[in-house]
């Protein structure tokens, strides 16, 4: 089973083009999600990305463990190299270089999935 998760990034006013230019031109990180242990845990299975005035927001679709997700996604480097550009855009400073500043960010930014709606005939695979 599925689930989705977004973050919200608040990004300086005047800076959402080039906001819009960094997902489109962001890297793909592997899509298996791997325990230490290199047992493929879970799957990346979509992503989208928003940017509207202010804001930006990326939502992702995943099977697997949310935290096991999370550390995957932290040693990505197209996904670091993202951050790492994304940063002079937003209006509040982050510490994306230890794993509880990282954490921090990320809990701040998660927005929490309340509704999935599909029309009849379209639902999600289970």
């Amino acid at each position: 089973m599925s689930t989705w998760h977004a973050l919200h990034y608040p990004i300086k006013p005047g800076s959402e083009e080039a906001v819009k230019e960094l997902f489109r031109n962001s890297g793909r990180p592997n899509f298996e999600i791997t325990s230490p242990d290199g047992k493929v845990v879970g799957r990346l299975l979509a992503t989208m990305a928003f940017v509207g005035e202010g804001s930006a927001i990326r939502v992702i679709e995943v099977e697997g463990p949310l935290p096991l997700v999370a550390a995957h996604m932290s040693r990505q480097p197209e996904v670091k190299e993202f951050e790492r550009q994304l940063e002079e855009h937003l209006t509040e400073g982050r510490d994306m270089l230890t794993p509880e500043g990282a954490r921090a960010f990320f809990q701040k930014a998660g927005m929490e999935n309340v509704l999935n709606r599909r029309a009849p005939g379209h639902e999600a695979a289970a």
